[in-house]
């Protein structure tokens, strides 16, 4: 199994290292050709709209668009969510489209407002530990969306399909339950 993580911005090198720790190759992801052999994608966080901008200069945009969520299954963190929502506000951009959700950019607040906290999930029965930094904020989800875990009664780690989106850093934690769940569909559609 071979997992692509987009090497733009956000702290991709923390997901190849969880993801090689549960024994999956990965891969870092920067043109068009390197999606070709690759069993799903992450995309990290950063700045949703420098990592747009990169997609669409790199030819990367129209591949993920067309093989996202049937062949391909994808991870999102905190931008790489935003970049999946088929809505953006604050401000409105464009995005991939691929998870019926709306996304408010930075809606926490400052990096002030940063933290380390622990949510419960369905995916586990203990809670996970949990990194936001200048989080996005799902403010809604469609009906072909469930929802993994809440924080405010906010979703914070949702699922449509093969695809997952988290509002958060897992990859800054030592907790693996996520990019655990992660492999488990990548490897329940090969």
């Amino acid at each position: 199994m071979k997992i692509g993580i987009l090497a733009v911005q956000g702290d991709f090198e923390a997901h190849r290292k969880t993801i090689e720790r549960l024994g999956a190759e990965t891969a870092f992801v920067k043109t068009a050709p390197d999606l070709e052999t690759l069993d799903a994608l992450v995309l990290p966080g950063g700045e949703s709209t420098t990592q747009l901008q990169f997609l669409n200069d790199e030819g990367l945009f129209a591949p993920i668009v067309e093989r996202g969520g049937k062949t391909l299954p994808i991870f999102g963190t905190c931008a790489g969510a935003i970049l999946l929502a088929r809505e953006v506000k604050n401000p409105p951009q464009a995005s991939l489209g691929l998870v019926d959700m709306t996304m408010v950019r930075n809606a926490y607040g400052p990096q002030i407002e940063s933290c380390v906290t622990q949510a419960v999930t369905t995916l586990s029965d203990r809670p996970v530990e949990m990194v936001f930094i200048r989080a996005p904020v799902i403010e809604r989800v469609g009906p072909a969306v469930e929802v993994l875990a809440r924080r405010d009664d906010k979703p914070i780690l949702v699922r449509q399909g093969r695809i997952l989106a988290a509002t958060f850093h897992p990859e800054l934690t030592g907790d693996v339950t996520i990019h655990s769940f992660f492999l488990k569909l990548v490897r329940d559609v090969r």
